[in-house]
């Protein structure tokens, strides 16, 4: 596992930011925790992840929807599970 250089950092977290603060807060405590534990394959379901419209993001992170289409995939769905036990 590679680790992150700071300007991937800065970038990752910079990609996250969202309109909705509900969003920018569960994403935020989840790259708090799990950023300097964060892959190449991560990086990438994440920022894939952060296409989503807010709204859609949102229903996802709560456990209201589950990803589908392009972002059903077993890296998504295993970050998605991470925010979510993060909020509990």
């Amino acid at each position: 596992m590679t680790s992150l250089t700071e300007l991937q950092r800065a970038r990752l977290r910079w990609r996250a930011r969202r309109g909705l603060l509900e969003n920018d807060l569960m994403i935020t405590q989840f790259l708090d925790r799990y950023e300097t534990e964060l892959n190449d394959d991560d990086v990438q379901s994440l920022t894939l992840l952060f296409e989503m419209d807010d709204n859609s993001l949102l229903d996802v992170l709560l456990g209201r929807a589950e990803p589908t289409g392009d972002y059903n995939t077993p890296n998504i769905n295993r970050i998605v599970k991470l925010i979510r036990e993060l909020k509990h």
